[in-house]
C-alpha cells in the first residue's frame, strides 16, 4: 500500500500567529431573524425537546443600575426588555426557553434571584410579560444566579448530547462576593457535556467586562460586548440562535477505553462518546483481509469556546502492540474559538496484499485529543463513524485513478445567476442537500453550516464560498476575523486543502471575500494513490460542505447574521459504476433541450450581491500570506 504523504508539520506556529494578528472584531444581521435560521432551529427543537437535552435560560440583570439612562433617553432595563423580545421572536417555535432575574425584588440582598419563567417550550408572550413586569432595584448576585440557572435547565436524558445555554446579560460586576462567578462557571463546566455560559456586557466598564469575560471563558462560552441598545439586541440574538442551532448528533452511545485491552468491540455503524483533554480512546474492531475500512471522529466543542491554534484531534487505526496502519492529525489553525473538528483515516489493503495492515484480525480505532494550556478543558462530544467496503468482484477491473483536478481546478468556471435561498444544517446528520447552482444562506459568528452534494463515479465537486459585503459596527474594516470551508468525502474524510489546489481559510473584515474548494474526480483506484487529497475520494455518495465564520465576526458585523453564497458545480459525466469502461447514462434534457444545470450557469448575476471575487482583492496581501502558510501546514497523515 502506498503511504500518504506526511503534511501539516511545517510552519504551524507561523500560521497561528498570522491568523492571530489578522483576527479582530466583525459585522451583523436583521433584528427579527429569518425564515431559514428559524427553520433550522425548529428542526433542532423538534428533535431535542422530547428528551429534554437542549434549552436556554436567560439571566437578566435587574439591579439598580439598570434603571440608569442608556444614552438614548430610555433606561437600560427598557432596552433590555426590547432586546429580550427580539430574541424570543427570532427563536423557533417550541425551543425550550426560560428567564431568571436578579436584583428585582429587594433594594438590597445577595439572595435576590428568581426564575420568572420556567424553561419550557417557547412561550413568547409569557416571557415578554414576565420581563415587562421586572423593575430594577437591588444588588448583583451573579455567582448565585448562575448556580441556580444551571439547575433551571432540563437535565439531558441518558446517552444524549445537546446544547444547554445560560445567557447572562449584565451591566456590571457581582457585588456580593460569594460564590464567585468565575468559580461557579468553572465548576459548572466540569459537571457534564453540553453546558455553556455566554455573557453579554451591556455598557460595562473594564472590571465588569473582565469578570464577564472570565465567566464566559471558564463557562465554555463566549463574551459579547454591547455598548448600546442595538448591539445588545444583535448579541443576544447571536447567542440564543447558536444554542437553538446546536450540532444535531446521531449514534449509539459507546464508551471508549483508555487502554487497548479494555476497548469495547464495535461493528460498522455510528456512535457517540466524549473525550477530555489529553485523553486517548480505544475501540476494538475485527477486520478481514480484503475490506477497506473508513473511520472518522468529529469532535464538537461548544461554538467559540477557547482553543489554541495547534490543539489536536488525531485518529488512527492500530494493530499489534505499537503499530498503526494510518494516522491523521487535524488542528483548528485559529485562536478565535472552537468549531467542529473532524479527523478521519482509512485502512486500505495494498494492491499486492503484502502490507502490514492486510492481515485479518483484531485492530483498534483510536481517537486522541491534545490541548494547550488555557484551551477549553471541558469534555467534547465525539461522533464516530466506522464503515467497511468489500473489494470489487473478481474479474472486475476498476477505472484508472484520477489524481488530478483537471477541469475542476481553482480556475474552473462555476454557475452564476440569482441565488436560491437554502438553510444549511447543523452537522453531518442534517446537512441540507444541494446540487449544481447558486445558493444563498446566512451564518452567525462561531457557526458552521453544513450541506451535502451527491457526487457519482467519475464526477468531482467544485465550489466557491462568498462572504457578503456587510455594514460594520464602526463603519470601517479595521478588525479582522476569518471565513473557512472544508469538503468531506462520504466517509467524512476532509480533503481539498493544504498543499493541494485550494486553501481552506480567508480573512474577513466585513468586505466581500471568497474561497475556492473542490475534490478530484471520484475513482475506486484513488485509494492506492499517495496524495492525501486523492486517497479518500474513492467512493461515490454524499460529499459534505462545511462553511464557518470566525467568532470575532461578532465584533465586526452590524447585523446578527452574515450573508454567504455558494456556487456549486458537479463536474463530469456520472459513470454507471467504478469499473473500467463503465458507461455514462444519457443526460436528461429540459424542455429547451439543455441540461437542467445549465439554467443556473447562464442566468444573469444579481440578487443584490456584490462581485466578491473582485472585491476580495482588497485584502489580497494578507490573504496571500495566510494562504501560503496554510499551504505548508494542512494535514499530517502517516502510514506505518
Amino acid at each position: 500500500m502506498k503511504a500518504p504523504l506526511g503534511r501539516r508539520a511545517t510552519a504551524a506556529a507561523i500560521g497561528g500567529a498570522l491568523l492571530a494578528l489578522v483576527a479582530g472584531p466583525l459585522p451583523g444581521a436583521s433584528a427579527a431573524g429569518r425564515t431559514g435560521q428559524a427553520g433550522r432551529a425548529v428542526q433542532a427543537a423538534e428533535a431535542d425537546t422530547p428528551d429534554g437535552k437542549s434549552g436556554l435560560v436567560m439571566v437578566l440583570d435587574s439591579s439598580g443600575s439598570m434603571a440608569d439612562d442608556d444614552g438614548t433617553g430610555q433606561t437600560r432595563m427598557a432596552s433590555a426588555r426590547a432586546a429580550v423580545g427580539t430574541v424570543v421572536d427570532a427563536l423557533p417555535d417550541g425551543f425550550p426557553t426560560g428567564l431568571r432575574v436578579y436584583g428585582a425584588d429587594e433594594p438590597k440582598g445577595c439572595t435576590d434571584t428568581r426564575l420568572v419563567k420556567t424553561v419550557e417550550p417557547l412561550d413568547r408572550a409569557g416571557i415578554k410579560q414576565a420581563v415587562a413586569a421586572v423593575q430594577p432595584k437591588g444588588d448583583t448576585p451573579i455567582g448565585l444566579s448562575l448556580k441556580k440557572a444551571a439547575a433551571d435547565l432540563p437535565k439531558p436524558a441518558s446517552g444524549t448530547i445537546g446544547t444547554r445555554t445560560i445567557l447572562l446579560i449584565s451591566d456590571g460586576e457581582d457585588n456580593c462576593g460569594s460564590p464567585q462567578p468565575c468559580e461557579v462557571a468553572e465548576q459548572l463546566s466540569q459537571q457534564g457535556v453540553g453546558l455553556r455560559i455566554d455573557t453579554v456586557g451591556f455598557q460595562v466598564r473594564s472590571a465588569a467586562r473582565q469578570q464577564l469575560e472570565c465567566v464566559a471563558k471558564t463557562g465554555v462560552g463566549r463574551y459579547y460586548d454591547a455598548p448600546d441598545a442595538k448591539a445588545l439586541a444583535r448579541q443576544l440574538q447571536r447567542s440564543a440562535q447558536l444554542s437553538a442551532d446546536g450540532y444535531r448528533f446521531s449514534g449509539r452511545p459507546v464508551e471508549g477505553a483508555l487502554r487497548r485491552d479494555a476497548a469495547p468491540a464495535l461493528v460498522p455503524g455510528q456512535y457517540l462518546d466524549t473525550i477530555g483533554p489529553g485523553e486517548k480512546r480505544y475501540y476494538a474492531v475485527d477486520l478481514d483481509a480484503e475490506s477497506t475500512v473508513d473511520f472518522s471522529a468529529t469532535a464538537v466543542p461548544q461554538p467559540g469556546a477557547a482553543v489554541d491554534t495547534l490543539d489536536v484531534l488525531r485518529t488512527s487505526i492500530a494493530y499489534g502492540t505499537d503499530s498503526a496502519c494510518e494516522t491523521s492529525t487535524e488542528h483548528f489553525f485559529q485562536k478565535e474559538g472552537a468549531t467542529p473538528l473532524t479527523s478521519a483515516v482509512a485502512r486500505i489493503p495494498s494492491e499486492k496484499g503484502t502490507g502490514g495492515c492486510d492481515r485479518a484480525g483484531r485492530y483498534w480505532l483510536v481517537v486522541e485529543r491534545q490541548s494547550k494550556k488555557g484551551s477549553d478543558a471541558a469534555r467534547w462530544p465525539l461522533e464516530l463513524t466506522y464503515a467497511t467496503e468489500r473489494p470489487l468482484p473478481k474479474g472486475v477491473t476498476p477505472a484508472q485513478s484520477q489524481p488530478e483536478y483537471g477541469a475542476g481546478d481553482k480556475d474552473a468556471r462555476l454557475p452564476t445567476g440569482d441565488p436560491r435561498d437554502v438553510t444549511g444544517g447543523t452537522g453531518f446528520n442534517d446537512a441540507q442537500q444541494i446540487g449544481q447552482g447558486v445558493w444563498r444562506d446566512k451564518v452567525l459568528p462561531s457557526q458552521t453550516l453544513w450541506y451535502r452534494v451527491p457526487v457519482g463515479w467519475g464526477q468531482q465537486l467544485r465550489y466557491d464560498v462568498e462572504f457578503a459585503n456587510e455594514p460594520t459596527v464602526d463603519g470601517s474594516s479595521s478588525v479582522w476575523s476569518y471565513g473557512a470551508t472544508q469538503v468531506f468525502t462520504p466517509g467524512r474524510a476532509p480533503v481539498g486543502g493544504g498543499t493541494g489546489e485550494f486553501n481552506p481559510q480567508t480573512v474577513y473584515n466585513g468586505r466581500p471575500t471568497a474561497l475556492e474548494m473542490g475534490t478530484v474526480p471520484v475513482a475506486w483506484t484513488n485509494r492506492h494513490e499517495s496524495n492525501p487529497n486523492v486517497v479518500p475520494v474513492h467512493s461515490k455518495g454524499a460529499f459534505y460542505i462545511a462553511v464557518t465564520l470566525g467568532a470575532k465576526a461578532a465584533e465586526i458585523a452590524e447585523n446578527p447574521q452574515i450573508g454567504v453564497v455558494l456556487r456549486v458545480a458537479v463536474m463530469g459525466d456520472e459513470l454507471s459504476g467504478p469499473q473500467h469502461d463503465a458507461p455514462s447514462p444519457a443526460k436528461k434534457a429540459d424542455k429547451q433541450g439543455d441540461s437542467a444545470a445549465r439554467e443556473d450557469s447562464e442566468a444573469a448575476a444579481g440578487a443584490g450581491w456584490s462581485g466578491t471575487a473582485t472585491a476580495a482583492a482588497a485584502g489580497c496581501a494578507v490573504v496571500l500570506i495566510v494562504g501560503l502558510v496554510l499551504v505548508l501546514v494542512r494535514r499530517t497523515r502517516r502510514s506505518a
